[in-house]
Protein backbone atom coordinates (compact mmCIF):
# COMPACT_ATOMS: atom_id res chain seq x y z
CA UNK A 1 0.00 0.00 0.00
CA UNK A 2 2.43 2.48 0.65
CA UNK A 3 4.43 1.32 -2.72
CA UNK A 4 0.79 2.01 -4.39
CA UNK A 5 0.55 5.62 -2.37
CA UNK A 6 4.83 7.10 -3.44
CA UNK A 7 3.76 5.52 -6.98
CA UNK A 8 0.64 7.76 -7.09
CA UNK A 9 1.78 10.67 -5.60
CA UNK A 10 5.00 10.49 -8.10
CA UNK A 11 2.30 10.23 -11.23
CA UNK A 12 0.07 13.35 -8.98
CA UNK A 13 3.28 15.95 -8.71
CA UNK A 14 5.27 14.92 -12.62
CA UNK A 15 1.73 15.11 -14.59
CA UNK A 16 1.73 18.61 -14.76
CA UNK A 17 5.26 18.43 -15.52
CA UNK A 18 4.84 16.48 -18.21
CA UNK A 19 1.51 18.14 -19.38
CA UNK A 20 3.44 21.41 -19.50
CA UNK A 21 6.48 20.17 -21.72
CA UNK A 22 3.68 18.23 -24.05
CA UNK A 23 2.61 22.14 -24.15
CA UNK A 24 5.62 23.64 -25.05
CA UNK A 25 6.09 21.26 -27.97
CA UNK A 26 2.65 21.75 -28.98
CA UNK A 27 3.27 25.25 -29.34
CA UNK A 28 6.64 25.19 -31.09
CA UNK A 29 4.57 22.99 -34.01
CA UNK A 30 1.85 25.24 -34.27
CA UNK A 31 3.99 28.21 -34.72
CA UNK A 32 6.44 26.28 -37.19
CA UNK A 33 3.28 24.95 -39.43
CA UNK A 34 1.49 28.36 -39.26
CA UNK A 35 4.91 29.85 -40.61
CA UNK A 36 5.04 27.36 -43.42
CA UNK A 37 1.00 27.97 -44.27
CA UNK A 38 0.91 31.73 -44.22
CA UNK A 39 2.08 32.57 -47.69
CA UNK A 40 -1.10 30.25 -48.83
CA UNK A 41 -2.89 32.08 -46.08
CA UNK A 42 -2.46 35.10 -47.78
CA UNK A 43 -3.31 33.83 -51.17
CA UNK A 44 -6.28 32.26 -50.13
CA UNK A 45 -7.64 35.67 -48.19
CA UNK A 46 -6.47 37.94 -51.43
CA UNK A 47 -8.56 35.50 -54.11
CA UNK A 48 -11.38 35.27 -51.82
CA UNK A 49 -11.41 39.22 -51.40
CA UNK A 50 -11.44 39.58 -55.32
CA UNK A 51 -14.34 37.08 -55.21
CA UNK A 52 -16.94 38.35 -52.66
CA UNK A 53 -19.98 36.65 -52.35
CA UNK A 54 -23.39 38.05 -50.57
CA UNK A 55 -25.35 36.05 -48.00
CA UNK A 56 -26.83 32.86 -49.02
CA UNK A 57 -24.72 32.90 -51.77
CA UNK A 58 -21.07 32.16 -51.56
CA UNK A 59 -21.07 29.02 -53.66
CA UNK A 60 -17.42 29.53 -54.98
CA UNK A 61 -15.73 30.15 -51.41
CA UNK A 62 -17.41 27.31 -49.83
CA UNK A 63 -16.17 25.13 -52.88
CA UNK A 64 -12.89 26.39 -52.01
CA UNK A 65 -13.12 25.75 -48.58
CA UNK A 66 -14.09 22.09 -49.13
CA UNK A 67 -11.69 21.02 -51.54
CA UNK A 68 -9.05 22.07 -49.36
CA UNK A 69 -10.36 20.25 -46.46
CA UNK A 70 -10.59 17.00 -48.52
CA UNK A 71 -6.94 17.51 -49.84
CA UNK A 72 -6.08 17.56 -45.52
CA UNK A 73 -7.71 14.20 -45.13
CA UNK A 74 -10.65 16.21 -43.60
CA UNK A 75 -14.47 14.61 -43.41
CA UNK A 76 -16.53 17.11 -45.24
CA UNK A 77 -20.00 18.14 -45.43
CA UNK A 78 -21.48 20.60 -47.82
CA UNK A 79 -24.84 22.32 -48.21
CA UNK A 80 -25.01 23.00 -44.46
CA UNK A 81 -27.20 25.85 -43.55
CA UNK A 82 -27.44 26.66 -47.31
CA UNK A 83 -23.94 27.06 -48.64
CA UNK A 84 -22.26 25.89 -45.21
CA UNK A 85 -18.95 23.80 -45.03
CA UNK A 86 -18.20 21.50 -41.79
CA UNK A 87 -14.97 19.96 -41.32
CA UNK A 88 -14.33 17.26 -39.06
CA UNK A 89 -10.78 16.12 -37.99
CA UNK A 90 -10.57 13.31 -35.82
CA UNK A 91 -6.92 13.10 -34.02
CA UNK A 92 -5.31 10.22 -33.10
CA UNK A 93 -5.88 10.53 -29.67
CA UNK A 94 -9.32 10.33 -27.87
CA UNK A 95 -10.36 12.76 -26.12
CA UNK A 96 -13.05 15.93 -26.56
CA UNK A 97 -14.19 17.86 -29.08
CA UNK A 98 -13.49 21.89 -30.13
CA UNK A 99 -15.45 23.93 -32.86
CA UNK A 100 -13.41 26.62 -34.30
CA UNK A 101 -16.31 28.80 -37.01
CA UNK A 102 -15.48 31.46 -40.04
CA UNK A 103 -18.25 33.31 -41.48
CA UNK A 104 -17.69 33.48 -45.28
CA UNK A 105 -20.47 36.25 -46.83
CA UNK A 106 -19.64 39.90 -48.22
CA UNK A 107 -21.39 43.17 -47.92
CA UNK A 108 -23.06 44.72 -51.00
CA UNK A 109 -20.06 47.58 -50.84
CA UNK A 110 -18.40 48.87 -53.31
CA UNK A 111 -14.66 48.85 -52.65
CA UNK A 112 -12.70 52.05 -52.67
CA UNK A 113 -9.20 51.07 -51.33
CA UNK A 114 -6.69 50.48 -54.21
CA UNK A 115 -5.59 46.88 -53.94
CA UNK A 116 -4.28 44.51 -56.87
CA UNK A 117 -7.20 41.82 -55.35
CA UNK A 118 -9.27 45.16 -55.06
CA UNK A 119 -13.21 43.71 -55.99
CA UNK A 120 -14.85 44.63 -58.97
CA UNK A 121 -17.98 41.96 -58.52
CA UNK A 122 -21.22 44.38 -59.02
CA UNK A 123 -25.05 43.04 -58.30
CA UNK A 124 -28.50 44.02 -57.74
CA UNK A 125 -29.52 44.59 -54.48
CA UNK A 126 -33.32 46.43 -54.04
CA UNK A 127 -33.01 47.58 -57.38
CA UNK A 128 -29.83 49.18 -57.34
CA UNK A 129 -26.28 48.35 -58.74
CA UNK A 130 -24.16 48.61 -56.01
CA UNK A 131 -21.01 46.60 -55.69
CA UNK A 132 -19.86 43.58 -53.11
CA UNK A 133 -16.66 43.81 -50.91
CA UNK A 134 -15.65 42.14 -48.17
CA UNK A 135 -15.94 45.41 -46.19
CA UNK A 136 -16.24 43.44 -42.62
CA UNK A 137 -13.17 41.38 -43.10
CA UNK A 138 -14.58 37.72 -43.64
CA UNK A 139 -12.59 37.08 -46.50
CA UNK A 140 -9.74 37.19 -43.16
CA UNK A 141 -11.63 34.71 -41.28
CA UNK A 142 -12.26 32.26 -43.96
CA UNK A 143 -8.10 32.74 -44.73
CA UNK A 144 -7.13 31.78 -41.29
CA UNK A 145 -9.83 29.03 -40.46
CA UNK A 146 -8.43 26.97 -44.05
CA UNK A 147 -4.85 27.73 -42.23
CA UNK A 148 -5.54 26.56 -39.00
CA UNK A 149 -7.43 22.99 -40.77
CA UNK A 150 -3.61 22.71 -42.48
CA UNK A 151 -1.78 23.26 -39.48
CA UNK A 152 -4.20 20.55 -37.28
CA UNK A 153 -4.55 18.16 -40.00
CA UNK A 154 -0.44 17.47 -40.17
CA UNK A 155 -0.64 17.24 -36.51
CA UNK A 156 -3.75 14.99 -36.40
CA UNK A 157 -1.95 11.93 -34.83
CA UNK A 158 -1.16 13.11 -31.45
CA UNK A 159 -3.88 15.35 -31.55
CA UNK A 160 -6.32 14.52 -28.02
CA UNK A 161 -9.41 14.23 -29.29
CA UNK A 162 -11.75 16.31 -32.54
CA UNK A 163 -11.81 18.97 -33.93
CA UNK A 164 -15.05 20.78 -35.84
CA UNK A 165 -14.29 23.23 -38.26
CA UNK A 166 -17.47 25.44 -39.09
CA UNK A 167 -17.42 28.07 -42.47
CA UNK A 168 -21.10 29.81 -41.69
CA UNK A 169 -22.55 31.27 -44.31
CA UNK A 170 -24.66 34.61 -44.42
CA UNK A 171 -23.73 36.03 -40.83
CA UNK A 172 -24.65 39.69 -42.38
CA UNK A 173 -28.16 38.47 -42.46
CA UNK A 174 -27.77 37.22 -38.97
CA UNK A 175 -29.46 33.63 -40.61
CA UNK A 176 -25.91 31.53 -40.85
CA UNK A 177 -26.24 29.88 -38.01
CA UNK A 178 -29.48 28.92 -37.27
CA UNK A 179 -29.42 27.16 -40.58
CA UNK A 180 -25.96 25.32 -39.56
CA UNK A 181 -27.61 24.46 -36.34
CA UNK A 182 -30.59 23.25 -37.95
CA UNK A 183 -28.62 21.11 -40.50
CA UNK A 184 -26.91 19.76 -37.85
CA UNK A 185 -23.18 21.59 -37.41
CA UNK A 186 -23.20 20.97 -33.63
CA UNK A 187 -24.05 17.29 -33.55
CA UNK A 188 -22.35 14.03 -33.99
CA UNK A 189 -19.74 15.27 -32.53
CA UNK A 190 -21.20 17.67 -30.70
CA UNK A 191 -18.36 20.29 -29.25
CA UNK A 192 -17.99 20.84 -25.89
CA UNK A 193 -16.97 24.32 -26.75
CA UNK A 194 -16.47 26.82 -29.64
CA UNK A 195 -14.00 29.82 -30.75
CA UNK A 196 -14.60 32.37 -33.23
CA UNK A 197 -12.29 35.48 -33.81
CA UNK A 198 -13.16 38.67 -36.10
CA UNK A 199 -10.76 41.35 -37.48
CA UNK A 200 -11.56 44.65 -36.25
CA UNK A 201 -9.58 48.19 -36.77
CA UNK A 202 -7.38 47.45 -33.32
CA UNK A 203 -3.91 47.76 -33.26
CA UNK A 204 -2.66 44.81 -35.72
CA UNK A 205 -1.85 41.71 -33.43
CA UNK A 206 -3.88 42.45 -30.82
CA UNK A 207 -6.52 40.59 -29.34
CA UNK A 208 -9.40 42.50 -27.72
CA UNK A 209 -11.98 40.41 -25.70
CA UNK A 210 -14.86 40.98 -22.62
CA UNK A 211 -16.00 38.08 -20.15
CA UNK A 212 -19.77 37.51 -20.48
CA UNK A 213 -21.88 40.16 -23.20
CA UNK A 214 -19.61 41.15 -26.12
CA UNK A 215 -21.94 42.13 -28.55
CA UNK A 216 -25.51 42.85 -28.41
CA UNK A 217 -29.00 40.97 -29.66
CA UNK A 218 -29.69 43.04 -32.88
CA UNK A 219 -33.35 42.81 -33.69
CA UNK A 220 -35.47 44.82 -36.80
CA UNK A 221 -37.90 47.30 -37.10
CA UNK A 222 -40.18 48.23 -40.30
CA UNK A 223 -42.71 50.77 -39.40
CA UNK A 224 -45.35 51.61 -42.37
CA UNK A 225 -46.97 54.67 -41.87
CA UNK A 226 -50.96 55.46 -43.59
CA UNK A 227 -51.67 58.42 -44.04
CA UNK A 228 -54.25 59.79 -46.84
CA UNK A 229 -52.56 60.93 -50.46
CA UNK A 230 -53.62 64.31 -51.49
CA UNK A 231 -52.10 67.74 -53.35
CA UNK A 232 -48.76 68.71 -51.97
CA UNK A 233 -50.43 72.47 -51.99
CA UNK A 234 -53.23 71.54 -50.39
CA UNK A 235 -51.57 69.11 -47.36
CA UNK A 236 -55.19 70.32 -45.28
CA UNK A 237 -57.11 67.48 -47.76
CA UNK A 238 -55.15 64.38 -46.64
CA UNK A 239 -52.63 63.08 -43.92
CA UNK A 240 -48.77 63.59 -44.34
CA UNK A 241 -47.13 60.54 -43.63
CA UNK A 242 -43.56 62.34 -44.23
CA UNK A 243 -44.64 64.26 -41.21
CA UNK A 244 -45.79 61.98 -39.23
CA UNK A 245 -42.96 59.67 -39.96
CA UNK A 246 -40.53 62.56 -39.26
CA UNK A 247 -42.20 62.52 -35.48
CA UNK A 248 -42.19 59.22 -35.25
CA UNK A 249 -37.94 59.35 -35.87
CA UNK A 250 -37.72 62.08 -33.30
CA UNK A 251 -40.09 60.29 -30.82
CA UNK A 252 -38.79 56.96 -31.27
CA UNK A 253 -35.13 58.77 -29.45
CA UNK A 254 -37.47 58.66 -26.35
CA UNK A 255 -37.17 54.94 -26.29
CA UNK A 256 -33.87 55.06 -25.00
CA UNK A 257 -33.30 58.05 -23.87
CA UNK A 258 -36.36 58.82 -21.41
CA UNK A 259 -38.36 54.99 -21.75
CA UNK A 260 -35.49 52.59 -21.07
CA UNK A 261 -33.08 52.33 -17.69
CA UNK A 262 -30.25 52.76 -19.04
CA UNK A 263 -28.54 52.28 -15.76
CA UNK A 264 -28.93 48.46 -16.91
CA UNK A 265 -27.59 48.55 -20.00
CA UNK A 266 -27.01 50.10 -22.78
CA UNK A 267 -29.77 50.49 -25.56
CA UNK A 268 -30.15 51.32 -29.34
CA UNK A 269 -32.98 52.03 -31.39
CA UNK A 270 -32.35 53.34 -35.14
CA UNK A 271 -34.53 54.61 -37.92
CA UNK A 272 -31.65 54.14 -40.90
CA UNK A 273 -33.94 53.96 -44.20
CA UNK A 274 -37.26 56.12 -44.81
CA UNK A 275 -39.18 55.44 -48.38
CA UNK A 276 -42.25 58.09 -49.54
CA UNK A 277 -43.41 59.51 -52.58
CA UNK A 278 -42.96 59.53 -56.02
CA UNK A 279 -43.33 63.30 -57.08
CA UNK A 280 -42.45 67.00 -55.55
CA UNK A 281 -45.73 68.18 -55.42
CA UNK A 282 -47.55 64.75 -54.34
CA UNK A 283 -48.30 63.89 -50.56
CA UNK A 284 -48.08 60.03 -50.22
CA UNK A 285 -50.31 57.75 -48.98
CA UNK A 286 -47.53 55.63 -47.13
CA UNK A 287 -44.07 56.18 -45.94
CA UNK A 288 -41.79 52.69 -44.86
CA UNK A 289 -39.46 53.38 -42.25
CA UNK A 290 -36.83 50.49 -41.69
CA UNK A 291 -34.31 49.98 -39.19
CA UNK A 292 -32.65 47.89 -35.91
CA UNK A 293 -32.92 47.91 -32.30
CA UNK A 294 -29.66 46.56 -29.84
CA UNK A 295 -29.62 45.29 -26.64
CA UNK A 296 -27.19 43.75 -24.47
CA UNK A 297 -30.22 42.86 -21.46
CA UNK A 298 -33.11 39.91 -21.46
CA UNK A 299 -35.16 42.10 -19.71
CA UNK A 300 -34.92 45.26 -22.15
CA UNK A 301 -34.62 42.53 -25.42
CA UNK A 302 -38.44 41.96 -24.56
CA UNK A 303 -39.39 45.46 -23.64
CA UNK A 304 -37.75 47.69 -26.31
CA UNK A 305 -40.12 46.23 -29.05
CA UNK A 306 -43.84 46.98 -26.87
CA UNK A 307 -42.29 50.34 -26.68
CA UNK A 308 -41.19 51.25 -29.85
CA UNK A 309 -44.95 50.30 -31.23
CA UNK A 310 -46.68 52.44 -28.29
CA UNK A 311 -44.49 55.79 -29.64
CA UNK A 312 -45.20 54.79 -33.31
CA UNK A 313 -48.38 53.91 -32.97
CA UNK A 314 -49.40 56.97 -30.54
CA UNK A 315 -47.50 59.48 -32.54
CA UNK A 316 -49.20 58.61 -35.60
CA UNK A 317 -52.73 58.19 -33.92
CA UNK A 318 -52.29 62.08 -33.03
CA UNK A 319 -51.73 63.23 -36.38
CA UNK A 320 -55.39 61.03 -37.58
CA UNK A 321 -52.63 58.49 -39.31
CA UNK A 322 -51.86 55.06 -38.28
CA UNK A 323 -49.03 53.02 -37.95
CA UNK A 324 -48.07 49.38 -38.45
CA UNK A 325 -45.01 48.56 -36.38
CA UNK A 326 -43.22 45.66 -36.79
CA UNK A 327 -40.43 45.38 -33.95
CA UNK A 328 -38.68 42.43 -32.67
CA UNK A 329 -35.30 41.53 -31.20
CA UNK A 330 -34.56 38.17 -32.61
CA UNK A 331 -31.07 37.82 -32.54
CA UNK A 332 -29.11 37.08 -29.13
CA UNK A 333 -26.62 38.56 -27.04
CA UNK A 334 -22.79 37.56 -27.81
CA UNK A 335 -21.80 35.84 -24.47
CA UNK A 336 -18.47 35.07 -23.51
CA UNK A 337 -18.19 32.04 -20.85
CA UNK A 338 -16.67 33.24 -18.04
CA UNK A 339 -14.96 30.14 -17.17
CA UNK A 340 -13.91 29.31 -20.14
CA UNK A 341 -12.07 32.65 -21.02
CA UNK A 342 -10.27 32.07 -17.42
CA UNK A 343 -8.90 28.99 -19.16
CA UNK A 344 -8.36 29.64 -21.78
CA UNK A 345 -6.72 33.38 -21.04
CA UNK A 346 -3.29 32.19 -20.60
CA UNK A 347 -3.77 30.50 -24.28
CA UNK A 348 -4.49 33.69 -25.93
CA UNK A 349 -1.50 36.25 -24.09
CA UNK A 350 0.98 33.73 -25.41
CA UNK A 351 0.17 33.40 -28.93
CA UNK A 352 0.06 37.44 -28.48
CA UNK A 353 3.28 37.95 -26.30
CA UNK A 354 5.03 35.87 -29.10
CA UNK A 355 3.37 37.61 -32.03
CA UNK A 356 3.76 41.58 -33.58
CA UNK A 357 6.17 44.18 -31.54
CA UNK A 358 3.60 45.93 -29.70
CA UNK A 359 0.09 43.90 -29.70
CA UNK A 360 -1.17 43.21 -26.29
CA UNK A 361 -3.64 41.13 -25.17
CA UNK A 362 -7.13 43.81 -23.77
CA UNK A 363 -10.74 43.74 -22.01
CA UNK A 364 -12.82 45.50 -24.52
CA UNK A 365 -16.30 47.33 -23.92
CA UNK A 366 -19.10 45.72 -25.67
CA UNK A 367 -20.36 46.86 -28.88
CA UNK A 368 -23.54 47.29 -30.05
CA UNK A 369 -23.03 45.26 -33.48
CA UNK A 370 -24.46 42.18 -33.47
CA UNK A 371 -23.19 38.32 -34.14
CA UNK A 372 -24.69 35.31 -34.83
CA UNK A 373 -22.03 33.14 -33.21
CA UNK A 374 -24.38 34.06 -30.34
CA UNK A 375 -26.42 31.15 -31.47
CA UNK A 376 -23.71 28.74 -31.01
CA UNK A 377 -22.98 30.02 -27.86
CA UNK A 378 -26.75 29.54 -26.25
CA UNK A 379 -25.66 25.53 -26.76
CA UNK A 380 -22.05 25.57 -25.83
CA UNK A 381 -19.54 27.66 -24.07
CA UNK A 382 -17.90 29.59 -26.38
CA UNK A 383 -15.35 32.68 -26.90
CA UNK A 384 -15.35 35.35 -29.39
CA UNK A 385 -12.74 37.81 -29.61
CA UNK A 386 -10.81 40.81 -32.16
CA UNK A 387 -8.14 40.73 -33.72
CA UNK A 388 -6.55 43.84 -34.77
CA UNK A 389 -5.91 44.62 -38.56
CA UNK A 390 -4.65 48.42 -37.97
CA UNK A 391 -2.22 48.92 -41.26
CA UNK A 392 0.69 49.75 -39.78
CA UNK A 393 1.20 53.87 -39.61
CA UNK A 394 -2.70 54.59 -39.12
CA UNK A 395 -4.10 55.19 -35.94
CA UNK A 396 -6.91 52.82 -34.63
CA UNK A 397 -9.62 55.11 -33.89
CA UNK A 398 -8.91 57.18 -37.38
CA UNK A 399 -8.60 53.84 -39.29
CA UNK A 400 -11.99 53.04 -41.61
CA UNK A 401 -13.96 50.59 -39.34
CA UNK A 402 -15.82 47.44 -40.48
CA UNK A 403 -18.20 48.15 -43.10
CA UNK A 404 -16.70 51.15 -44.74
CA UNK A 405 -15.75 50.82 -48.75
CA UNK A 406 -12.48 51.83 -47.37
CA UNK A 407 -12.13 48.93 -44.63
CA UNK A 408 -8.46 47.23 -45.09
CA UNK A 409 -6.65 44.25 -42.94
CA UNK A 410 -3.51 44.24 -42.69
CA UNK A 411 -1.91 41.05 -43.73
CA UNK A 412 0.28 40.53 -40.88
CA UNK A 413 -2.40 40.05 -38.40
CA UNK A 414 -3.08 36.48 -40.39
CA UNK A 415 -0.31 33.97 -38.93
CA UNK A 416 -1.60 35.72 -35.97
CA UNK A 417 -5.50 34.70 -36.53
CA UNK A 418 -3.79 30.86 -37.67
CA UNK A 419 -1.99 30.00 -34.47
CA UNK A 420 -4.49 31.58 -31.68
CA UNK A 421 -7.31 29.54 -33.64
CA UNK A 422 -4.68 26.43 -33.79
CA UNK A 423 -3.96 26.54 -29.90
CA UNK A 424 -7.15 27.73 -28.51
CA UNK A 425 -8.08 23.94 -29.98
CA UNK A 426 -5.19 22.28 -29.00
CA UNK A 427 -4.90 23.87 -25.63
CA UNK A 428 -8.54 23.27 -24.91
CA UNK A 429 -7.97 19.52 -26.03
CA UNK A 430 -5.13 19.07 -24.11
CA UNK A 431 -6.32 20.48 -21.00
CA UNK A 432 -9.97 18.49 -21.41
CA UNK A 433 -7.88 15.72 -21.34
CA UNK A 434 -5.96 16.28 -18.29
CA UNK A 435 -9.53 17.40 -16.56
CA UNK A 436 -11.28 14.04 -15.79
Amino acid sequence: MVAVMRYLAILFLTAPVALAAQSTAFDAEVDRRALAVNDRVVAWRRDIHAHPELSGQETRTAALVAEHLRKLGIQVRTGVGGTGVVGVLKGGLPGAVVALRADMDALPVTEEVDLPFRSTVRTQVNGQDVGVMHACGHDNHVAMLMGAAEVLAGMRERLPGTVVFLFQPAEETLGGAAGMIRDGALDNPKPAAVFGIHVFPYTVGSVVYRTGALMAAGGTLRIVVHGRQTHGAMPWNGVDPIVVASQIVLGLQTVVSRQTDLTASPAIVTVATINGGVRNNIIPDSVVMTGTIRTFDETQRQQLPVLVKRTAESIAAASGATAEVQASIGGSITYNDPALVERMRPTVERVVGTGIAGAKVLPGPPTTTSEDFALYQERVPGIFMFLGVTPEGTEPARAAPNHSPKFFADERALPVGVRLLSELAVDFLQHARATP
